[in-house]
């Protein structure tokens, strides 16, 4: 029988708790001080400890340092008056979760039914951490680096907990994956996992699509309909591109967080779910912040357990695993046996990838389409001489002018020519001499983006010069920009009504 010890100096609700607990299978055991916490907890180490923050000789926080737990112990913080930077410090020390006085019994209910679960769950784990030396597999995810075995270590962390998680990382990194593996490594993995792209759907549906709407609400709600976060009840729910959502909304997102609870559009019942949030984007939160786009509170709220995903070239022993992982998946698939050529391998694993995993899985799908044979040579692969990396060497001879030191940060950098190549990406725009960004799409023609520009500026000039560049076609300008044609529109609506 799973046990647990109810930390709590006031002795009825002490004693309601306990009476909650056992009904729900649990032996109990209380204690009303610190000091009586640390003689039960060596008695018999619980499975669960509902802990309340104010103590009489002491902040409840102070059991995290004195007891030694192993995975199986799961501390629950219990209090009236938590703020947020004493609940994100308790959750970082490896709380599993915190519920506020008085008691959400529902919400308690869940909470002990995951605890109670908890041994399948670090079976998962276990399991897992054998697969990364033997496959190089965590998980949904692929790669034996240094950068991703942290990765790893950092999910392993936070999937039994039901703290919110911050994915920040390039476009095309696998953001989704790492909330997708999050999910089935944690105690919610047999609820549903729903994912949101907030940068996908207009800001007049977005409210609906979250949380629901009564029929009639609006023009249009023909009928009740029931979003995300009412679906998503007892799993998780994948928050992408966080910064795009309104403003006004991500008020009412930070109220869910804290509550558990919201209401439908058009109706005034209080709807109480057990979600969790992992979120992610792909701008630097803190510069999100900064210009308005993301809310400070927010913000870190959301970055309880934040995890930063490295670009593919800074991990690029990874590619030859990962693609024959893509090529498996078509070979499966399509009942084939195609093989990447010793030069194929070698030309991935010497590109830059300036669009990630994502853009890595296009090339060996595009390789596989145009290899006639069983064999893909580099003449398949998007990506061509003038694609592949220079090496560091050859790099620093280029980027520093004649006369220069190579540490000396002040020269305006001159980056060697590159010639057009089947890869977009490769023909992105270049640093010319004198801190101004020449074309790569139409020759060498100035988008007069000078040395301190903001980058949102930035930004912007780049995205309309490949837009027209590419004709108005945005699928086409998105996959040279290695974004995603949603995100495109987004961009360019902003820009419309700035006007």
């Amino acid at each position: 029988m799973a046990h647990a010890l109810i930390v709590e100096d006031d002795e009825n609700s002490a004693e309601m708790l306990a009476e909650l607990v056992s009904a729900e299978g649990f032996s109990t055991a209380t204690a009303g001080s610190l000091h009586d916490a640390y003689r039960q907890y060596a008695f018999r180490q619980p499975d669960v400890v509902l802990l309340d923050l104010s103590l009489p000789d002491g902040n409840g926080i102070e059991l995290f340092d004195r007891v030694e737990r192993n995975e199986a112990c799961e501390i629950v913080l219990i209090t009236g008056h938590a703020t947020l930077e004493t609940s994100i410090q308790a959750l970082r020390l490896g709380a599993a979760d915190y519920l506020l006085k008085p008691v959400n019994v529902p919400r308690l209910r869940q909470i002990l039914a995951r605890a109670s679960g908890g041994s399948e769950a670090r079976g998962r784990l276990a399991s897992e951490r054998v697969h990364v030396d033997a496959e190089g597999r965590f998980g949904r995810l692929w790669g034996k680096s240094p950068a991703m075995r942290e990765i790893y270590h950092q999910i392993a962390r936070v999937a039994p907990t039901a703290v919110t998680a911050l994915i920040t990382g390039e476009s095309g990194t696998g953001k989704e994956v790492v909330a997708e593996t999050i999910h089935d490594l944690s105690k919610r993995a047999k609820a549903p996992f729903l994912a949101i792209n907030c940068g996908s759907i207009s800001p007049q549906l977005i409210e609906s699509e979250l949380f629901g709407h009564e029929k009639g609400s609006f023009t249009g709600a023909l009928r009740q309909h029931r979003g995300f976060f009412e679906r998503a009840d007892g799993g998780t729910l994948f928050l992408d591109e966080i910064t795009e959502m309104p403003m006004e909304l991500q008020v009412k997102l930070l109220r869910v967080l804290e509550t558990g609870s919201f209401v439908r559009v058009g109706s005034d019942a209080v709807i109480s779910v057990d979600v969790r949030i992992v979120a992610a984007t792909n701008r630097p939160p803190g510069e999100a912040v900064s210009t308005g786009k993301l809310r400070e509170d927010l913000y870190y709220r959301l970055n309880v357990f934040p995890i930063d995903l490295p670009p593919l070239r800074n991990r690029l022993e990874d590619v030859p695993l990962l693609a024959e992982h893509f090529l498996a998946g078509l070979n499966e698939r399509e009942d084939a046996k195609k093989r990447l050529s010793e030069d194929a391998l070698r030309a991935l694993a010497e590109y830059r990838w300036p669009g990630n995993v994502r853009e890595l899985r296009n090339a060996v799908h595009r390789g596989f389409i145009l290899a006639e044979g069983d064999v893909i040579d580099v003449d398949n692969l998007p990506i061509g001489a003038a694609s592949i990396a220079p090496q560091p060497a050859a790099i620093e001879a280029a980027d520093v002018p004649s006369g220069a030191r190579p540490d000396d940060p002040s020269p305006s950098p001159t980056l060697p020519a590159v010639a057009a190549s089947p890869n977009p990406a490769a023909n992105a725009p270049r640093a010319a001499a004198g801190g101004a960004i020449t074309g790569g799409f139409n020759g060498n023609a100035p988008l007069g983006i000078g040395v301190g520009t903001s980058i949102a500026e930035a930004e912007r000039t780049l995205i309309l010069a490949t837009v027209e560049h590419c004709g108005g076609h945005r699928e086409r300008a998105a996959a040279m920009l290695g974004i995603s044609a949603k995100t495109l529109y987004n961009r360019l609506k902003g820009y419309a009504e700035e006007k």
